[in-house]
């Protein structure tokens, strides 16, 4: 069994580690932190989410203890935590232990649950805690 598990998740820890080194992701979220008036822990944490469901807790707590555990930012940032899911993760591991080879269909509709998720979370939390 983990011998069909280990290179879907070796070809994932790879191309995240190219990701976070290439730059990729500190200009992706600097294009949003010019344009949002939200903190870039939490660009961070919408951009780390569909990937790492790990690095996205270490990005909440460091939420938590930057801006408080009662702030609005950190009840956004613990809905959108709560709304999404690791998408590449899922799909990168349990569709190829099991050998589907077509994930085009499930990636856009797994990353447009994931928009109106974090869409969803931002007016929700809007409406109800500011």
């Amino acid at each position: 069994m983990s011998y069909t598990i280990f290179p879907n998740l070796l070809g994932m820890i790879l191309s995240v580690n190219i990701l976070i080194n290439s730059g990729f992701l500190k200009w992706f979220i600097s294009l949003f932190v010019s344009n949002l008036n939200l903190p870039i822990e939490l660009i961070s944490l919408i951009a780390t989410k569909p990937i790492s469901g790990s690095a996205a807790l270490a990005l909440l707590n460091t939420i938590y203890s930057k801006y408080g555990v009662d702030s609005f930012y950190s009840l956004l940032a613990s809905t959108i935590q709560g709304c999404t899911d690791t998408t590449f993760y899922v799909i990168a591991l349990y569709y190829g232990s099991v050998g589907i080879k077509k994930t085009r269909y499930a990636m856009f509709t797994s990353l447009f649950g994931d928009v109106i998720g974090i869409l969803t979370s931002i007016i929700l939390c809007y409406m109800l805690f500011s």
